[in-house]
């Protein structure tokens, strides 16, 4: 588990991530968003020690990281895919790793093997595609086998069998009770993994929810409904709720289906189509982050006096 307790860190007079607090529990897929700038990157970082919140505490497993006695075996970290040495081979530099996590070496061509990369072990890592990098990362985070796993940006690279791997193998360790925490700008690929998801905007929690709670939210309870008795449907529901092609079809705001279908079996109309609106979660972010109040937008209104 990670949990996040007021969480605060400025650098000079500017407050990159504020009284920020949340938990990511194990047995789900969480996502971590954010507009850029909006700081997941430092939040990821002191969350692993790398960065000192000014204050606050960030605890993993109810210890902060660098109290834990083996950090490899129970944290699993993909922060920057291009950090391995270009000249070592992808078997030296995950066995290095081994040693320094005193990880049994017949665990490299394991992961090896798991992520895909089991024939390209020798190959110097300089000669891999940010792809291949993304998955040799992964398998530097599956090392230790941990039970917390933190992966930033993991889709950047991947092509589209490489995306749905990833996808898998994600969803796959949430369910066998791993803790996963994956930011992402993708919304797409975060809409078919993530159970769950924290945004974030200009260093403050703006939401912290289920992905299909907050699509819903977003789509504001439409429905289309269409009838061959559209006008007495129409007339039954409550005013200002409802607006017609004039073809049989209506687009009901403010009510969910199971309200409209109540509705229409109590006046005794046949239903020829129900469909509730679902937002993207693309569109639900877009409108978490869109705050013209937001000191990120502020920021950008005064560069743009400046020039």
């Amino acid at each position: 588990m990670i949990e996040v307790r007021n969480l605060t860190k400025s650098y000079g007079r500017r407050t990159v991530v504020e009284d920020l607090t949340f938990t990511v529990p194990p047995g789900r897929v969480t996502g971590f968003l954010g507009p850029n700038g909006a700081g997941k990157s430092t939040t990821l970082r002191m969350i692993l020690g790398l960065d000192a919140p000014d204050s606050g505490v960030a605890l993993v497993n109810g210890v902060p990281y660098a109290a834990l006695a083996a950090p490899l075996r129970a944290v699993g970290a993909l922060l920057d895919a291009g950090a391995a040495h270009p000249d070592r081979s992808a078997r030296a530099h995950l066995s290095w790793l081994a040693r320094a996590g005193r990880i049994a070496p017949a665990r490299v061509a394991e992961v090896l093997d798991l992520v895909g990369l089991g024939g390209e072990g020798h190959r110097r890592i300089a000669e891999f595609s940010l792809g291949m990098r993304q998955r040799l990362g992964v398998a530097a985070a599956l090392l230790g086998d941990p039970g917390v796993l933190l992966l930033d940006e993991p889709f950047n690279g991947l092509d589209a069998e490489g995306i749905v791997w990833l996808r898998v193998l994600l969803r796959d360790l949430a369910a066998r009770g791993r803790t996963v925490f994956v930011s992402s700008h993708l919304m797409n690929e975060m809409e078919a993994t993530a159970d769950h998801v924290l945004v974030i905007d200009s260093g403050r929690l703006v939401a912290d929810v289920g992905v299909g709670e907050l699509t819903r939210r977003a789509a504001g309870g439409r429905v289309t409904v269409a009838t061959p008795r559209w006008a007495e449907l129409a007339a039954a529901l409550p005013d200002g709720s409802v607006r017609t092609d004039g073809a049989g079809r209506l687009t009901v705001t403010g009510l969910d289906a199971a309200a409209v279908g109540e509705v229409a079996a109590r006046h005794g109309i046949a239903l020829h189509e129900l469909v509730p609106h679902r937002s993207r979660l693309e569109d639900a972010f877009l409108d978490l982050t869109r705050d013209l109040d937001s000191p990120r937008v502020h920021a950008a209104a005064d560069r743009e006096e400046e020039r």
